[in-house]
């Protein structure tokens, strides 16, 4: 189980790092490392809102069951599915640029999968059966199998706390089924209310899967072909220079025509370039280069294939020495700009290769070697991802971009014999 948590990697899931036993003589306990989320929880948020007597706007609210959705999606598309079953608005985490986060997704390790006797498991037991919280989870919840129908009601309590901030509980122990009736009810949006409410019913094969919700028209906010282009622009950013969208906007005539309704006996609507704003679009760019408008609503479902984790048996594991491991430095962050230059040698028997790149935190990577002649694109960029200089995603790109470069070096050397 362990093992499958640390290949799991979506923008709007808690990064699973590492975990190790750490094993002695009268106890056991695993040591695990997950990604920091710097802006507390989404129990937190709501509550310092209404602290501040402010609301939750609807395009807030929006963009953040989107990326809660297609975290869930996610899970449930891997092969064999991977059901939260403790989704509350405390392990709903926020970054510092307003990207959301679930976390606790290993919480079922603990809860259900390790074999340990029942009162080692009981502290677990007692938080989840904590009553401010039993009200996320759907009314089988303990009597059937775990399944996505259990996740797709917690989130449908999540979205109904983030749009009316809190569910009364008028001073009972825990929240009853009339109060949450009476939350609903006070949604003002009528497609945000039914939303919710097909999220809550009360029987599991009602409620729909979380890849169809995305589809839901109460999310649409961004059309999907403006998402698709700024999706386009960013996974080939290091192709476009930086000021490319300024120097862009710059040139163009403001008053040109990006689009056009034409209508029967009415004038046709025109939208032209001085309606779009170049700092909008930088800032919308900015956003889905954050995973704030990700693509997967619009990807076909299917399933993410997991590797199956192996496990030890008993004998094994008592005689197996678990010492702190060795640090391996990854790179998480991807490229989005690259440069390069080539040039002679002072022997001019051997070619100098400086790469110039920009990391999608804005961080400028210089790196520098001499060239073999033996030397390929893919086994530099092989090397860079071994020794943790790119992303193992950014091969590829790095690669192809190497080649062409080598390749017009070589067209320019044929050009001046």
């Amino acid at each position: 189980m362990f093992d499958n948590l640390m290949v799991l990697d979506h923008p709007n899931i808690v990064k699973f790092h590492k975990y190790w036993l750490d094993l002695r003589e009268t106890s056991a306990r695993v040591v695990f490392i997950t990604e920091y989320v710097s802006s507390g929880s989404l129990r937190q948020f709501l509550k310092k809102t209404k602290k501040n007597r402010k609301t939750m706007n609807a395009r807030a609210w929006k963009r953040w069951s989107t990326q809660i959705l297609s975290a869930l999606s996610f899970l449930h598309s891997c092969d064999p599915p991977i059901i939260h079953g403790n989704l509350t608005s405390n392990t709903i985490f926020i970054q510092h640029n307003g990207l959301i986060k679930i976390g606790s997704v290993w919480y079922r390790v603990f809860a259900n999968e390790l074999p340990v006797p029942d009162e080692l498991r009981s502290p677990l037991k007692i938080q989840r059966e904590q009553n401010r919280d039993l009200h996320f989870f759907p009314p089988e919840y303990g009597y059937v199998a775990d399944n996505p129908a259990v996740d797709i009601f917690s989130f449908g309590m999540c979205a109904l706390e983030m749009a009316v901030l809190e569910i009364q509980c008028n001073g009972d122990s825990r929240v009853s089924q009339q109060a949450i009736t009476q939350a609903a009810q006070s949604v003002e949006d009528e497609n945000m209310r039914e939303f919710i409410l097909q999220c809550l019913s009360l029987e599991a094969d009602k409620r729909p899967t979380a890849h169809n919700l995305l589809f839901h028209r109460v999310l649409f906010e961004v059309h999907s072909l403006k998402l698709l282009a700024a999706h386009c622009i960013l996974n080939n950013q290091y192709l476009i220079p930086e000021s490319w969208l300024e120097e862009r906007t710059k040139v163009i005539d403001q008053n040109t025509i990006i689009a056009e309704i034409r209508r029967k006996h009415k004038p046709a609507i025109v939208w032209r370039y001085s309606q779009v704003l170049s700092l909008e679009l930088d800032k919308f760019l900015d956003d889905v280069r954050n995973g704030i408008y990700p693509l997967m609503n619009f990807a076909s479902s299917r399933p993410h294939i997991l590797s199956r984790g192996f496990s030890l048996n008993q004998e094994e594991i008592q005689h197996t020495k678990t010492p702190t491991p060795e640090p391996v430095e990854v790179e998480t962050r991807k490229v989005i700009q690259m440069q390069c230059n080539m040039e002679e040698t002072e022997d001019t028997k051997r070619w100098h290769l400086t790469l110039f790149l920009k990391l999608e935190d804005r961080l400028h990577r210089q790196l520098s070697c001499d060239l073999h002649p033996t030397d390929s694109s893919k086994d530099i960029a092989s090397e860079l991802v071994q020794y943790g200089f790119i992303h193992e995603d950014d091969f590829h790109k790095l690669a192809s971009f190497l080649e062409e470069i080598f390749h017009k070096h070589r067209c320019s050397l044929r050009g001046t014999h």
